[in-house]
Parts: structure tokens; sequence; C-alpha cells
């Protein structure tokens, strides 16, 4: 399969009136290849089938699963005349690293506003890269629950400065970010129709912001809806949704997975004119299954199921895994094939393969000391991949 910048998007194929009225550019190398794991299935000694949607090439430059949501969130702070854009997180965020690769390619300046988080080696790579391409507008925050004065705080100081600013929620958590992940959604189930892979009984993701989690629940359903893809003799098989807890209760609870995907539903249905496009919770809690044994002592802290499936996703797959999120929904996705659970199943790739871009030897002069001391723990820190 080739990737192309200049591909469809699935979701103005399935609902053409959006593509005026969605704000949107073109970042990520779609649609992303969906690969059958036989090596690591045979290594296993496991019953069931493994493929895997591999989000982790969706751009050369810096892959995952945020490229798709910054196509939105970029597309609709150029529309709104911004010239700064701002993620939101953690030290090692995933969503600003990709911000700040991404946003310069379409004339935004981009920065970060972040808290610290438990040190690993992925996380210190990001907010070295971070820093290393914005630290002047790169602001630290002394832990996670100041980040809503800190976000108040800082779009009133970037307006007295004469900065048209956006902000965005940590992952681009909102309805609009998340409506990359239902195109990624009917995607899928395009590639299913196609006959790429066969109907998958469970798809397995990792759920940190929700954003990914909640798109993939609204355009499961909508494909379901449709009878796209995700069909067997005629009868609708939908997918349940296994979202893997990587932050606690209450960030990714049932009641936040859901509230934020039935809200997306309702933004696409207004923005498309089409009431159809709305979902009813009911609909969408039916294929929403949320997993928490692999969240460990918490956000950030590796497990030992999450090294042993770094390790075979290295040895069987090549593909790199962390182990912040991807590590952990991939030890899911073992544990559900040990199990044998029914299958097919579709574990979800989140994290970028795209080798980081080198950054000097040398931190900027302007970074906080705060920072200072938290790489230099995570410099050593062996909790990370």
């Amino acid at each position: 399969m080739t990737l192309r910048n200049d591909a469809p998007r699935s979701i103005f194929e399935f609902a053409p009136n959006l593509e005026a009225a969605l704000p949107w550019v073109r970042l990520a190398d779609l649609p992303t290849p969906v690969r059958h794991l036989a090596k690591l299935e045979h290594a296993l000694g496991a019953g069931g089938e493994l493929f895997q949607k591999c989000d982790d090439v969706t751009s050369p430059l810096y892959g995952g699963n945020k490229v798709r949501t910054l196509e939105i969130l970029l597309g609709d702070a150029v529309r709104r005349g911004s010239t700064h854009v701002f993620s939101t997180g953690a030290y090692g965020s995933n969503h600003a690293a990709a911000t700040i690769l991404h946003a310069p390619r379409v004339g935004l300046t981009a920065g970060a506003l972040l808290y610290p988080q438990p040190e690993s080696r992925s996380s210190h790579a990001n907010l070295r890269l971070v820093l290393d391409r914005a630290s002047a507008e790169v602001h630290g925050l002394a832990h996670w629950s100041a980040l809503p004065f800190g976000m108040w705080a800082h779009a009133r100081a970037a307006r007295r400065s004469g900065k048209r600013a956006t902000l965005m929620m940590p992952g681009g958590a909102t309805p609009l970010g998340a409506i990359g992940y239902v195109s990624a959604a009917l995607e899928l189930a395009t590639q299913v129709h196609a006959g790429e892979l066969p109907p998958p009984s469970a798809i397995v993701v990792a759920a940190g912001s929700n954003c990914t989690t909640a798109g993939l629940l609204v355009g499961i359903a909508l494909a379901v809806r449709r009878g796209l893809g995700f069909t067997q003799n005629g009868v609708a098989k939908p997918p349940r949704l296994v979202a893997v807890r990587v932050t606690p209760w209450p960030v990714t609870s049932r009641f936040r997975v859901l509230g934020l995907a039935q809200a997306t539903s309702e933004l696409l249905a207004t923005l498309a004119g089409d009431a159809k496009l709305a979902c009813r919770k009911s609909e969408l809690a039916a294929l929403l299954e949320l997993d928490g044994s692999e969240l460990g002592s918490g956000y950030g802290i590796g497990t030992e199921a999450g090294r042993e499936a770094a390790r075979l996703w290295h040895d069987y797959t090549h593909a790199p895994l962390e182990l912040t999120y991807s590590g952990k929904s991939a030890a899911a996705a073992l544990a559900r094939l040990r199990a044998k659970l029914p299958g097919p199943l579709v574990y979800w790739a989140t994290k970028s393969s795209a080798p980081l871009p080198a950054v000097s030897e040398h931190l900027p002069e302007d970074v906080p000391e705060r920072m200072r001391r938290w790489l230099a723990r995570a410099e050593k820190s062996e909790a990370g991949s």
C-alpha cells in the first residue's frame, strides 16, 4: 500500500458535505497499512489472528496518532487567523512533540505548556526535542493540577503581547480534535470491506486523553450503520473497542469517554448538516470496553508486561513501543491472545516510528531549572524505552 499525503480522507468520502465545513490541513500520509503479525502470533502460540493498524507511519517527520488530530486542530487555528499554537500536557507529551514539528508546516509558531511526569527515556527524548525547537515558547507548570489556571493565564498573557494564539487541550481531546479518529475508524472499515483483513472482533488502543478512543467509537458506530466493513454474511459484526487505560480514573472514566464521543458525533452532524450522524450514548456504550488491567502504578510508570510487549514487538515486528502508552496497550492485546478470546484482533499502533530529529547537545539557556533537573534524572532512568 502506498501512503500519500494527497490521499482522500475517509470521513469526506463518507460525508462529502463535511469537507467544506471542517477546517483541516494536510499533514498525514494515508491510508496507513494494516499488517498481519503472523510471526508474533507464532511466537506466542496464540490461537487468534493479530493485526496491526500502523498509525506509527502517519508521517515520516513525526507519526503516531496525534498527526490525524492535528490536521483538524491546526486547520482550525489557521482558519481563526492564529499566529501561534500551544499544546498542553506532560513533559513527554507526544502531542507536544508532534505540534512542534508539524505546526511550522502550515505557518504557525508552536509552543507548549507542560507539567512534570515520571521520568523515562521516551519522555526525555520528546521534551529535549520540544525545547530544542521552541524553548522560548515552552512554559513549565509545577504540577498537572495547575493546568486550568495556567492555560487561562497563558492565553491572557499571549493576548496582551499581541499574539493571536490557540491553546489546545491535552492530547487535543475536544470534539473537533476527535474527528480525525472518526475518519481513521472509517478508513479501517474501508480496508476490511476491501478484504485487507477480516472483520475484527476487537480493536485494542491506548486510552490517555480519550481523543483517539472517542473518535474511533463514533467512526465504528457510523461504519456499522452504513454496513461498511464490519459485517459478516450481510449481518453487522461491530468490533469491541478495547480502550486500555494509561491514565487513571476519572480521566479515562466511562462517563468522560462516552461524553466526548457523543459530543463529537453531534458536532459532525452540525457541520455536515445531517442529523443522522449524531450517535446515541447507548449506541456508543455498547461498543466500548475499558480495560484498566495494564495501568500499573500510574501514568508514565512502566510495567513488566509493557516491557515484555516492547521486547516482543521489537523482535517480531521491528516497530518501536514505549512504556507510557503503546507498551501498555500492546500488553493488553497480548493478554487477550493468550486468553484465547475470540479474534481476529487489531492492535492500533499510536507511537511514531519515525526517528526523532537530532537535537543540540546543549540545552538552550532559557530552560527553567526545574526542567533541567527533571531531564538529568530522566536521562539516567531505566523506566522507559
